[in-house]
């Protein structure tokens, strides 16, 4: 193919064939992980085993949207194996973020009920912290999407596997897995148990700055579980009160702190708080949609205020381009995407620009090839195509752009 990649370029396709994960890369990657395994020890050695597994993840993503079933097989073994030698380290049994990881891959492998059994006994062995506790909530919050994923609509969730495991979060109990039942007593007191949880959380100062990043992180999965929670119980709107509350408050301390220290040294964890819990929001609301009648203009707004905010978030950027393939006018987005790059120097905004415009082109030619097979159309849409150029070139202007292989590279692939 003329260049080697290292790990993947998922962005690139030769033909019908993405270009996956290379050999050569790969190889290199996983010595890098050996290497540096027999190294680390003790904490440094279980945030390696954290990323080592996130990694395998993207993998068995990717093989899932590339629809490779027996590659998917392949790699979810040797991956499972990972996971399983990793948990039976003494040190890293009771490390409840690597049973998160390990849970989360069993569910992609599409092992709902092995997840759920992971799931559950991490809960139960994970003790009694109840909200206080950062990676229990943050364990409990994860579960919970991944069982509110499987409702086909909101109506009778109130007693769902997902409300069940947001109440028992708030008990402080030993957990007790689910029995098919959640009882409305037990939703009254976790409402409340939530509610003053949160007040706690907005109203707390923080002594020191380690304090601040726990507390920040604690925030954000209190905020994801009660929202998650309100949406089951009572509808979006309660859940979206919440996101606002928080990111209002979340805003304020930020400002404050700004103004107090004179600089923005002292507050950077809370723009990526902010920003956590307005990607909570704006899924919400993507999935909301899915599986409801909802207005768009709720999303797409929460989405361009969050984008001119943090230019460089892909997954709010993947959420933009989504929504905006539905509607059949182009002149929003690319004003909203002409604004977006003029007043930041991160090349995002660029890279989903030119993507958006190629989704575009795609679409028109599919429509004017309808039902005459692989002829070319004898008008070409030459418009997209020189817009598309443009935008390329004006991107390899910027000082990120000119730097930048993946762009050259699709700049390169466009042109061919």
């Amino acid at each position: 193919s003329g260049f080697n990649s290292i790990g993947h370029m998922d962005t690139m396709s030769r033909g019908r064939h993405q270009i996956g994960h290379h050999k050569e890369g790969e190889e290199f990657i996983q010595n890098v992980f050996h290497v540096l395994s027999q190294i680390f020890t003790g904490k440094e050695k279980s945030n390696l085993a954290i990323c080592w597994l996130q990694y395998e993840i993207s993998k068995v993503i990717q093989c899932l949207q590339a629809k490779k079933k027996k590659k998917l097989k392949a790699q979810g073994r040797k991956s499972k194996k990972l996971a399983k030698n990793f948990l039976k380290a003494a040190d890293n049994r009771n490390n409840l973020s690597l049973w998160k990881l390990y849970a989360y891959l069993e569910w992609l492998l599409g092992n709902t009920d092995d997840s759920r059994k992971v799931f559950d006994t991490a809960l139960s062995t994970a003790g009694t912290g109840g909200l206080r506790s950062a990676q229990l909530c943050s364990l409990s919050l994860l579960y919970a999407q991944l069982e509110v994923e499987l409702l086909d609509t909101t109506e009778g969730a109130v007693t769902s596997r997902a409300v069940h495991i947001l109440t028992k979060l708030t008990e402080n109990g030993p957990y007790v897995p689910y029995s098919g039942q959640v009882l409305p007593v037990n939703v009254l007191k976790a409402r409340k148990t939530y509610e003053h949880a949160l007040q706690d959380y907005l109203s707390r100062t923080p002594v020191s700055d380690q304090d601040q990043v726990n507390d920040t992180d604690q925030l954000v999965n209190l905020v994801g579980c009660y929202a998650l929670f309100q949406y089951l119980t009572v509808g979006i709107d309660a859940a979206v009160l919440i996101y606002t509350q928080a990111s209002e408050k979340l805003e304020l301390s930020g400002a404050q702190k700004c103004e107090n220290s004179g600089e923005n040294s002292g507050i950077l964890n809370f723009p990526t708080a902010l920003e956590a819990v307005t990607l909570l929001h704006t899924n919400l609301l993507r999935f909301h949609m899915k599986i409801s009648v909802y207005p768009l203009n709720p999303l797409r707004e929460a989405l361009t205020e969050a984008l001119k905010r943090y230019p460089s978030n892909q997954s709010l950027w993947r959420s933009y381009i989504h929504i905006q393939r539905k509607s059949h006018s182009a002149s929003k987005a690319r004003r909203f995407f002409d604004s977006v790059t003029r007043s930041t120097n991160s090349l995002e905004p660029w890279l989903f620009a030119i993507q958006a415009e190629q989704m575009r082109k795609k679409l028109t030619e599919k429509v004017q090839r309808a039902d005459v097979g692989e002829i070319h159309c004898t008008i070409p849409e030459t418009g997209l195509t020189n817009r598309i150029v443009a935008l390329f070139e004006h991107a390899i202007q910027s000082e990120n752009g000119a730097h930048c292989p993946l762009l050259w590279r699709m700049y390169l692939n466009f042109m061919v």
